[in-house]
Parts: C-alpha cells; sequence; structure tokens
C-alpha cells in the first residue's frame, strides 16, 4: 500500500498545482495560447515559445500530461494490490482509484472540448467541477492507503461537515462562473456589492452572479465559524476538530484574500492566490469528511 499513497498523495498535489495554474491560464488570458487546437499547440507539438500565452498554456498541458501518467499510476498500483487487507470493498482504495481514473480520462475530453469550442462558460465550469471531483477522489484513495490513517467513524453532528463540503463546492462552482463572464468588476467595494445589500441586476445580471458567489461564501464562513464551537465537545475526535480549524482557517483567509483582491480592483496575483486558496479549502473538508465517514476498513501495516 506503501507505493499507492505516495503514488495518490503526489497526484493530488500536482491536480492541485494544476487548478491553480489552469486559474493563471484564465486570469492572464492564456486560454487559447494554443490556438483551438488540441492535443498540438498552434499545430506544433512544442510550439515556439516566444508569447507568454502560448508558453503559459503549453505549460499547463505539460503538467497535465504529467499528472495524468502518475494518475495511471494510482490506477495500475491499485488494481496490482487489489488482493491486499483493506484494498477491495466499500471502504478499499480500489473504486476511489478507478474512479480517479474515469474522472481525469473526463477532465480531458473536456478540456479538448472547451478548447475547441473556444472556451464557453459551460464547459469550462464543467471542467472546474470535474477537477474537484477528481482531487478528491485521488485524496481517498490516498487516505484509504495510508496505514498510519483510518477514519474516526461516524460521529454527532457530521452532517454539518458534508453540508460544509458541498457549499465550499458550490462556492468554486461559482467562482468558476464569475471569473468566466467577467462578472468580478460587476460588485466592487467589501463587504457589500456596490455599497448595497441587494445589488441592481443592470442589463447584464452580472452583480447578481457574483453576489451569489458572495453570498455563498459568507454563509460557508459563518457555518464553519459555528462548527468550531459546536465540535469543541470531548466526544469529538481530535483528528476531526484540527481539521475543523484547519478549514476555518483558510475560509477566513480566503475571505481576507477576496476583500482584498476586490478593494485593490482584482490584481491578478491576488486573483490566483484566490484561486489556491479556495482550493486548498475544498481539500481539507473533502479530509474532514472522510474522517468521519461510516465505512472504517481492517488495516494491516503493509
Amino acid at each position: 500500500m506503501k507505493t499507492l499513497r505516495y503514488l495518490s498523495y503526489s497526484a493530488a498535489v500536482l491536480a492541485y498545482a494544476l487548478v491553480v495554474l489552469g486559474g493563471v491560464v484564465r486570469i492572464t488570458g492564456s486560454g487559447m495560447g494554443c490556438g483551438d487546437d488540441w492535443p498540438l499547440c498552434n499545430g506544433h507539438l512544442v510550439p515556439p515559445l516566444d508569447d507568454y500565452r502560448t508558453l503559459i498554456e503549453w505549460g499547463h498541458r505539460q503538467v497535465a500530461a504529467l499528472l495524468s501518467i502518475l494518475t495511471l499510476g494510482v490506477v495500475i498500483q491499485a488494481v496490482r494490490t487489489r488482493g491486499e487487507p483493506g484494498a477491495s470493498g466499500p471502504g478499499g482504495t480500489l473504486r476511489p482509484a478507478i474512479l480517479a481514473g474515469l474522472l481525469l480520462l473526463i477532465q480531458v475530453l473536456l478540456g479538448a472540448i472547451t478548447v475547441w469550442m473556444e472556451l464557453p462558460p459551460t464547459t469550462v465550469i464543467l471542467h472546474l467541477g470535474v477537477a474537484m471531483a477528481f482531487i478528491a477522489a485521488l485524496q481517498v484513495t490516498g487516505f484509504r492507503a495510508d496505514t498510519s490513517l483510518g477514519p474516526c467513524g461516524p460521529i454527532p453532528k457530521r452532517g454539518a461537515i458534508t453540508a460544509a463540503a458541498v457549499m465550499a463546492g458550490a462556492v468554486i462552482l461559482l467562482g468558476g462562473l464569475t471569473a468566466n463572464l467577467d462578472a468580478g468588476p460587476a460588485c466592487l467595494g467589501f463587504p457589500l456589492c456596490n455599497g448595497k445589500l441587494w445589488p441592481g441586476s443592470g442589463s447584464s445580471g452580472l452583480p447578481h452572479i457574483h453576489w451569489t458567489h458572495r453570498l455563498v461564501a459568507y454563509a460557508l464562513f459563518f457555518h464553519l465559524l459555528g462548527m468550531t464551537f459546536r465540535f469543541r465537545k470531548p466526544e469529538i475526535p481530535t483528528r476531526v476538530r484540527d481539521a475543523v480549524w484547519y478549514a476555518f482557517g483558510a475560509v477566513l483567509l480566503q475571505v481576507v484574500v477576496a476583500a482584498v483582491m476586490i478593494l485593490a480592483f482584482l490584481p491578478p496575483v491576488w486573483r490566483v492566490l484566490h484561486v489556491a486558496v479556495g482550493t486548498a479549502l475544498w481539500a481539507v473538508l473533502v479530509y474532514a469528511v472522510w474522517l468521519v465517514s461510516d465505512k472504517p476498513v481492517s488495516r494491516e501495516p503493509g
């Protein structure tokens, strides 16, 4: 299981980096840096890299290729070790590894379609959503392969953790929609939107899209704040309490980053940081949800 654990964790870290790099691609306007070619880039396997947009997009594709190789290794290793204790069945490593492989295939197809169709918002958001599910599948594979780790089992109010993960996913997707529709400048000021509790829609409706993203983010912040108090009870395992605190720290940092980003009129560096912290928050909540899963498996050192 040790090899599978290392492969899964490495792939999850690289998948996280790829999401952040995807944010760089979008923020710098490099999505069409390779034209509408795929898998080639402007008709070349290795294109001229004299334009920074081409360099960024081509680099993004190279990281994706490396991640594909790592994920293939995860799937192969999971199949090879399927006979080991804890490898098969509902709580084993085989199912999330296979799921990660399928999600990668979907992600590659979505990436190609997104380029061919010249970045329509619908496929871009689907691409982002599948990326979040892919990271989660790799994390769970790694968690289940880690002989030093194990879920704590069901706890009181564990539904609150699942709700937080669902809300975080919604915030990320709404944030992607806001960015891809260029709705960021439509709702300036913080914490209100253009100085109003409910902005006018104008002719585009973009302020409402941006404001909905913010409202769900605010709701997640207060939800996690409440959880940090509710989960202080002695019956809550220490690892679960720590995970909740990490999640609250991440969402607090995300609110600070968002505030600076908005008040500074959306500088690219802060926008990339916004993507990075938001994805990290998702990863922490995936870990928290796994901790309170009700399918612990028997494990033997390996």
